[in-house]
């Protein structure tokens, strides 16, 4: 373990941590390490890899991430790959073609690549040492970023038989780390925690009124011109605008944010890495999951969407251990558009109620099957809360998820039919015959009939997927598939859908309360009068940082009274025809019906549901006319001027 620590990393010897991490999961048991931003999770499971047997499967939510890795792999000398959506099928199948000859030590992917039928028939076929999961309180419903799809892994490390898991997180409570060590069992001893409290971070909170922000940023930024820094903000159009602001004010900055093409994101980062470009504007919902060591500065321009998100985001500073300077430009003027993100994740009762009785009416056929998009819009529920609901449903005992697969394969002949069933004899050259025969080509792509193929020829559905895998790996046909069907079993459907969906309302309007709550925890850190190292620390269970950094806002004097927002007129002033009046029109003629108080709500706090989409809601006048009101204010009035109507 050190040999290989010192000839293949080149490094003299481990960080604190590591070494027991490393250990545990070389000597065959699971294992979570939580580590701050920057403290070498990594290399847990790099220096695993290497020493364990076969193929070590890295499960990640940052594709920035997985890039940045594979070029530190590839720089020593360690064989890896990943399998991205920004790929084409030919370099995927190079990758997979790696691992199956075992030629990979490493293989990264994003948590809905599982989903995949022809990605978990592959997995199938290859033996895994090692699961990792990367960000790891992603699976707990208690964390700041729950991904309802982390919660499938512990039940897919059993069914791909993997023996072992290593878990990795920087945010991580002590409620969270619970949470993770129950669902991969993993041993009290086998949880690796460093603490929180990072010395070299310098927290400043400093409160600045909404209108006074740029001039403030500017004037911070031209003394550290020169110095790599990272300025979150909370929507795409404020990081162009702000990126702009910064440029005309003569600091060179670049805008980067999911809404822009991946190959101009590929772009800023590499010129950020490669030390071109010195101040990246990003997007905090977006996540830069950059591995940069010399980060100087990390500006919140907008505040943060919890605790846990502010410590992510800062941890980017300072990962050389020099001292960074970590500024909050703190007030209270955006807060209603970070609680309007959580009010648009909790779906209508009457949306959780479409699901139940579509689930309830596939009960003859003994399955559930869908497409999720179509789901989300007949249910007016987002995809994501919807995978959060249909997990609930698995929680409850009512449905299991038993496989995802394309709704629509075809393919296109590279070389003539008859060459094709010329390569194969007996038996198999009967089977390829049957899909030639049934496969019936148009012009230029034939259809695959796996219906017809069963019926016909008692061909199933996983043989024919194969068999076109493998026709594309040796670059007989090209392969294409479309629409994600999910499956699911349908275990428990004898339940009252009224009552069931009243229960699921309560728990996802719980949880936005939580999530509320959330935000106003970081308020009152930014306002604390203590040590802002200490009560970031104390947050995430870490007893033993210093009572007094010396080197924070607060002990150097400065506690954070944040200025109230500017006040708003009354919305009882307000003109409710002439904002609502365009939108509850096209509401009512495309459903027939008036819209409810909630409904209208997020149409006047510019939260989008998939229904708004379809009555193109962004173009109607009074769209966001309110985002600046508290929600519940905004529902309230509603409410009142609807029970006139």
């Amino acid at each position: 373990m050190h040999d290989t620590l010192q000839q293949v990393f080149g490094y003299p010897q481990f960080r604190p941590g590591q070494e027991q991490t490393v250990s545990a999961v070389l000597a065959g048991r699971s294992a979570a390490a939580i580590f701050p931003t920057g403290s070498g999770k990594s290399l847990c499971y790099q220096l695993s890899a290497v020493l364990l047997p076969h193929l070590t499967l890295v499960v990640s939510p940052l594709l920035a991430l997985m890039q940045d890795q594979l070029g530190f792999l590839q720089r020593h000398g360690i064989s890896a790959g990943s399998i991205d959506s920004a790929q084409s099928r030919d370099e995927a199948n190079e990758v997979m073609a790696r691992a199956r000859s075992g030629e990979l030590k490493i293989l990264m992917i994003s948590v809905e690549r599982l989903k995949n039928e022809r990605f978990r028939n592959f997995l199938q076929s290859v033996q895994i040492s090692l699961l990792v999961v990367d960000e790891a309180h992603c699976i707990s419903e208690w964390g700041h970023n729950f991904r309802p799809d982390y919660l499938k892994l512990p039940a897919y490390q059993r069914q791909f038989n993997i023996p072992q898991a290593l878990l990795l997180t920087a945010t991580a409570t002590p409620k969270v780390i619970a949470d993770m060590q129950a669902k991969f069992s993993i041993a009290p001893q086998d949880v690796v925690t460093t603490g929180f409290y990072r010395p070299n971070l310098n927290l400043l909170v400093e409160p600045v009124s909404g209108h006074d922000k740029r001039r403030r940023l500017v004037e911070w930024m031209s003394e550290r011109a020169d110095q790599p820094s990272i300025v979150y903000v909370t929507l795409q159009k404020t990081a162009e605008q702000i990126a702009e602001h910064l440029n005309r004010n003569g600091i060179q900055a670049e805008a980067y944010h999911a809404g822009l093409p991946h190959d101009k994101r590929e772009g800023i980062q590499q010129r950020f890495m490669g030390g071109r470009s010195n101040c990246i504007v990003a997007t905090i919902a977006f996540g830069m999951g950059i591995d940069k060591s010399d980060i100087r500065n990390v500006v919140h321009f907008d505040l943060p969407k919890s605790i846990e998100n502010y410590s992510q985001e800062i941890g980017r500073a300072g990962r050389d251990g020099e001292p960074s300077d970590c500024l909050v430009l703190a007030n209270r003027d955006s807060l209603n558009v970070l609680e309007n993100f959580v009010y648009g994740d909790t779906p209508e009762q009457e949306g959780i109620l479409r699901v139940l009785e579509e689930l309830q009416a596939a009960r003859q056929e003994g399955q559930w099957e869908f497409l999720l998009r179509s789901l989300s819009e007949h249910s007016n529920i987002r995809e994501l809360p919807l995978k959060t609901l249909l997990v609930q449903l698995e929680l409850r005992g009512v449905i299991a998820p038993r496989y995802a697969f394309y709704a629509e394969y075809r393919f296109k002949y590279l070389i003539e039919p008859e060459a094709l069933l010329a390569r194969f004899s007996g038996e198999r050259q009967q089977f390829v015959a049957a899909i030639i025969e049934v496969c019936k080509r148009a012009r230029t792509w034939a259809t695959v009939d796996f219906d017809a193929l069963y019926q016909q020829h008692n061909a199933e559905r996983n043989r024919v997927v194969k068999a076109l895998d493998y026709f594309q790996e040796q670059g007989l046909i090209e392969l294409e598939s479309k629409q994600m069907t999910e499956v699911y079993s349908l275990l428990d459907t004898d339940f009252d859908p009224q009552a069931l969906s009243a229960e699921l309302y309560t728990g996802f309007k719980a949880h936005e309360v939580g999530e509320v709550a959330r935000i106003h925890a970081m308020l009152d850190l930014f306002a604390t009068d203590r040590c802002l190292g200490q009560r970031l620390a104390q947050y995430f269970g870490d007893e033993n940082a210093p009572r007094r950094c010396g080197h924070c806002s607060v002990c150097h004097g400065h506690v954070a009274y944040l200025p109230p927002p500017p006040g708003l007129p009354p919305l009882v002033d307000k003109n409710f025809t002439g904002l609502c009046g365009d939108f509850i029109h096209r509401h009512h003629e495309h459903t027939g019906q008036l819209p409810e108080a909630e409904r209208l709500t997020r149409f006047l706090a510019g939260v989008s549901v998939p229904l708004f989409t379809k009555l193109k809601a962004r173009g109607i006048p009074g769209f966001a006319a309110l985002e600046d009101y508290p929600y519940a204010e905004v529902r309230e009035w509603a409410q009142a001027h609807l029970n006139d109507l």
